[in-house]
Order: structure tokens, then C-alpha cells, then sequence
């Protein structure tokens, strides 16, 4: 089976087709750094970060842009209120994503280019647009005419005469429903030089000029968080197209994170920020929390499921690290198919941790029998998909944040081993009594012990 992603463009799944053989091309709109990052923005790089490794995995040499809207009406706003230049305010918080992104094993964007850098670019863009009747310039602002472009409305569905583009309306504005291109220069405000006055970048044409500048007028995938389907992305496909690019081939939307039915943001004021959900569970744990739902799910936070999928993530490290304290170093192998059948069905990341769990179960069945190549065989499995999905326990990046010191993991697997056996065999003999006496002894030495489909796992208390 090869790769079906489902395209927001024509509402179905579509199989994967690169504009070149060998490559995938991505542009993903990334933050506008008002503000610290919360889960729901990085679920978002998230999503496309396991969307790259699975394509790398597949032979392919990935290029991967994510965007920074380093200027907006929001961040000029909130450095206002803070006494603060605007470009110190976007530099620092652009830093704190990048960190939070890191934080949480995203792989580096290729480049993360900002919209200030590109304004010639978009100069470009627009001067096409307007030579093509497609875009004006009026006191100072430049817009789209959205009704010279006859297919606007084609990726959300929206009608034109209900279009609403939430912006204020210019003076030199000839239809309610133009947007914005560029804005004027306005007192207070930074601005950069054009043919039409000075001024600043609109939201929109931002991401055609960057995406163009490094993928070319047609690549293969756009992908961002659900809400940004209208306008934003709606009116990135018009201006592209209208000016002649064909642009995206794919695009792809991830759901949102949400706390009591509502959308995570700023605004509503329940974020939950990286920094504080990385002081309650290790980064390897929250990644698996974000990663687990589909891309297009919407996940509602709590923080029973969060402790759900701390418990499976360590089911998971707790095999691979028992299977390396048995039998010496343990390394990935291949997916398996029903691993890949799930990545492949638009990236199904719930089927593929349920074939991951699988071969873990499967793994501690052929510990218990004894039967250590078997074990050392599921292990391999086990990194490798787990690896996909950015989460190996064993990898470089996660083993030194590994519950237990990576240098005594051997000798401790041996001896909390030998004592579980010892606790099993006093429960099938029902010399219950022995057996609770074991778990005692455990936790006292600060080990806890979960009987689990999988067989008995330990953790330390405080991890």
C-alpha cells in the first residue's frame, strides 16, 4: 500500500504523488510569536514532523519550510502594551518555540524563514498579481479582488456572497470581501518601502512569496492547523493561482487541542504551556499524548488521558529496556506491515501504535517463555516504529531522559527482573502472602509495580 493523505482541497483521501521523484516538498505555517507556545501549537509541528519522518522513511529527501509571521497587528499590540520593540518581542518568543518544538524531538525545519526577510519577494508577487487584474493598490494598501478570480472559495466551501475576510475595510477598498495584500504605513508602525508607498506585510501574501521562494510555484504539500482553511489558506490558494503558480498539489489540516469544548488560545486564557507540562511529565511522554490521535482529530485536554498515555509510553521503554538488560544492545529493525498499512491510511497514527503495542505484548510473552531472540526481534520492531513516530526510549535524544540512569539500566532490569519472576511464580503457586512480601521489599527500594496486560511493569514512584 503506498501513501493516501486526505486532501482538505478535494475532501478525500488522494494518493501521494511528489511533484519530483525522489523529494517531498512541505510548507507548513508555523507561529506568530505573540506569546509562549502552548500544546496546540506544537501538536500542529508535531503532525507534520511525523508526516516527514514517515516520507524520509520512505526513501524520500524531504524539504520542510515553516514560516514565522514575525510581524502582525497582535504582536505590535502586545509590545505596545509591554514597552517593548516589536522585533525584540516576535525575536523572543519566536526563540521559545523553537525551543518547545526541540523540547518535544521535532526535527529542524529545513528553514524557517521570516516575513520580514521577504518583502521583495512579496513586492514581486503583488506587482504579478496587479498586472494580471487581480489585485489594486489604493491609498497606500494593496488588495485581491476576490471576485476576478472565479474558483476563490474551492478549498473551504465558503460562498461568495457569505464571505467575511474579519478584517477592517480600508478606505480605498472597492468590494467588502477584498483582503488585504500589504497595509499602508501607519504612524508608529515599522514599514518597508514599495512602488505603492511604504508600508507592512498583510497576513496572506506572506506565505505564497516564502512558499514560492523555496519550493517553486508548485510543490507538494501545505499544511497548518484546521482553523487557518478561511481565510488564510483559502486566500494563499487565490493569490497563488491567480497569479499564474499552481502551488499546492496536497493540502493537509491537523485538529485542534481544545479544554472544555473550547479552542486552546491565548485569548480564552486556558493555555497550557510547554514549559509547565514538561515539569509534570518527561517531553517523550507528552509527545506520545499529542501524537497518538490522528492528525485530524480534535483532542480534548485532560489530564486522565495525559496519564493514560504516560502509562503506555512507559509499557513500551519498560520492554525495550528489559530486552536490552537481558540480551545487550537492541538495534531498530524494520516497521512491520500492519505498521505501514496505518501510516499509509493518511497517516493513522492510533493503528500504529496499536501494532506497536502489539509487538510489545508479543515481545514480554517471548521474555516470559524465554525465548530471548524472539524478544530481541520484537524489540527491533519496536524502535523502529517508534522511531517513526519521533518516540524510540532508546534513541540518543530520549534514552538520557530514561526513568532509570542509562549506565545501571542493565543490572537493575536483572535484578527487578529476577524478583518479578520470583513474585509471578509465588502468584501461580498462590503463596499470595510471598508475592505481596516481593512488592513490598520493591517499593520500599522506590520501585512500583503494575500488573498489566502486557505482565508486570515497574516504574520509579516519582517518575
Amino acid at each position: 500500500m503506498s501513501l493516501h493523505l486526505f486532501d482538505t482541497a478535494s475532501r478525500s483521501v488522494r494518493e501521494f504523488h511528489p511533484v519530483r521523484n525522489g523529494t517531498a516538498s512541505i510548507y507548513v505555517c508555523g507561529p506568530t510569536p505573540q506569546g509562549p507556545p502552548h500544546i496546540g501549537h506544537v501538536r500542529s509541528a508535531l503532525s507534520y514532523d511525523v508526516l516527514r519522518r514517515w516520507l524520509a522513511h520512505g526513501g524520500l529527501s524531504v524539504t520542510l519550510v515553516r514560516n514565522v509571521t514575525d510581524i502582525d497587528d497582535k504582536i505590535l499590540r502586545k509590545a505596545g502594551e509591554n514597552d517593548t520593540p516589536w522585533w525584540e518581542w516576535s525575536a523572543t518568543f519566536e526563540r521559545a518555540f523553537e525551543e518547545a518544538y526541540a523540547t518535544l524531538g521535532a526535527l529542524p525545519a529545513s528553514i524557517a524563514p521570516r516575513a520580514t526577510g521577504h518583502v521583495t519577494q512579496m513586492v514581486e508577487l503583488m506587482q504579478r498579481l496587479i498586472d494580471r487584474g487581480h489585485a489594486y493598490a489604493a491609498s497606500g494598501d494593496v488588495y485581491f479582488s476576490v471576485r476576478s478570480y472565479e474558483a476563490y472559495g474551492a478549498l473551504s466551501g465558503q460562498r461568495l456572497d457569505e464571505v467575511q475576510q474579519g478584517e477592517s475595510a480600508g478606505a480605498g477598498k472597492r468590494d467588502p470581501q477584498d483582503f488585504t495584500l500589504w497595509k499602508g504605513a501607519r504612524p508608529g508602525e515599522p514599514s518597508w518601502p514599495t512602488p505603492w508607498g511604504l508600508g507592512r506585510p498583510g497576513w496572506h501574501l506572506e506565505c505564497s512569496a516564502m512558499a514560492l521562494t523555496y519550493l517553486g510555484g508548485e510543490f507538494d504539500i501545505h499544511g497548518g492547523g484546521l482553523d487557518l482553511v478561511f481565510p488564510h489558506h483559502e486566500n494563499e490558494l487565490a493569490q497563488s493561482r491567480a497569479a499564474g503558480d499552481p502551488f499546492a498539489r496536497y493540502w493537509l489540516h491537523n485538529g485542534l487541542v481544545g479544554m472544555a469544548g473550547e479552542k486552546m488560545s491565548k485569548s480564552l486564557g486556558n493555555v497550557v504551556s510547554i514549559p509547565e507540562m514538561v515539569r509534570q511529565v518527561r517531553p517523550q511522554e507528552l509527545r506520545y499524548y499529542l501524537v497518538a490521535p490522528h492528525y485530524r482529530s480534535t483532542v480534548e485536554y485532560s489530564r486522565a488521558a495525559l496519564e493514560e498515555s504516560v502509562r503506555a509510553y512507559q509499557r513500551v521503554e519498560s520492554f525495550l529496556r528489559k530486552v536490552a538488560g537481558r540480551t545487550g544492545s537492541v538495534e531498530p529493525g524494520s516497521v512491520g506491515p500492519e505498521f505501514t498499512a496505518a501510516l499509509d491510511d493518511d497517516l493513522a497514527t492510533p493503528a500504529a501504535l496499536a501494532a506497536v503495542h502489539t509487538t510489545v505484548r508479543q515481545g514480554f510473552t517471548a521474555l516470559d517463555a524465554g525465548d530471548e531472540d524472539g524478544a530481541r526481534e520484537a524489540a527491533a520492531t519496536v524502535r523502529a516504529q517508534m522511531a517513526v513516530l519521533g518516540l524510540d526510549p532508546l534513541s540518543e535524544q530520549w534514552a538520557t531522559s530514561s526513568t532509570v540512569d542509562s549506565s545501571a539500566t542493565g543490572a537493575l532490569e536483572a535484578l527487578v527482573g529476577e524478583a518479578l519472576e520470583a513474585r509471578q511464580r509465588a502468584r501461580a503457586e498462590r503463596d499470595f502472602a510471598a508475592a505481596d512480601a516481593i512488592r513490598d521489599r520493591l517499593l520500599k527500594a522506590g520501585i512500583t509495580v503494575e500488573d498489566t496486560p502486557d505482565g508486570p511493569q515497574w516504574t520509579f514512584k516519582d517518575s
